[in-house]
């Protein structure tokens, strides 16, 4: 059975944040053109994918200055949080790129003195991944403007609203694991 659809009468003394946004509007137009469809999961993972790139978009406008994307950043944080040198697929495990996008922002961010490539001490075929101070010194500088940002996406919720939303995001994330 879908899910009804909100009851625009109840929506308009509700607060500007719970108005019709994009998913609702699409999960009324479904039911326009294809009432048999149930369009319930849009309420949730249309919402996740819809705030998914608002978030990176936000981040990328905060990271702009920095002269890195979200992804370079995201490399760089990979080796910030280790204790030692990342090989690049350690680097790639912890980031969610691919080996090649790994390649290619190492390269990048090598080029701009954000990191260094550095010989394993007993494996000359290996190579390792490093911060350098310049990359260090972005890092901490960006890190406390990006969790800003995200703090900001999450206003309004209070701890216990963000403990039981971080709890039923895992289970999601682990069904989409499992789905991998």
């Amino acid at each position: 059975m879908p899910t009804p659809l909100p009851d625009p009468a109840i929506e308009a003394d509700r607060p500007a944040a719970a108005h019709p946004d994009v998913v609702t509007r699409l999960r009324s137009a479904w039911a326009q053109t294809q009432p048999q469809l149930d369009t319930a999961p849009l309420e949730v993972l249309g919402r996740i994918t819809r705030i998914g790139m608002q978030a990176t978009q936000a981040v990328e406008r905060v990271l702009e200055p920095s002269g890195v994307t979200r992804s370079e950043f995201d490399v760089l944080c990979a080796l910030a949080r280790a204790d030692r040198p990342l090989r690049a697929s350690e680097v790639t495990a912890q980031t969610m790129l691919s080996g090649a996008a790994t390649t290619k922002l190492t390269t990048r961010l090598e080029a701009a003195g954000l990191i260094e490539r550095r010989g394993h001490e007993r494996d000359g075929r290996v190579v390792l991944l490093a911060l350098t101070d310049s990359g260090s010194g972005l890092v901490e500088e960006q890190m406390p403007r990006c969790l800003a940002q995200d703090a900001e996406l999450l206003a309004g919720l209070d701890d216990d609203d963000r403990a039981t939303l971080a709890r039923l995001l895992a289970v999601i994330s682990a069904n989409a694991d499992a789905l991998a």
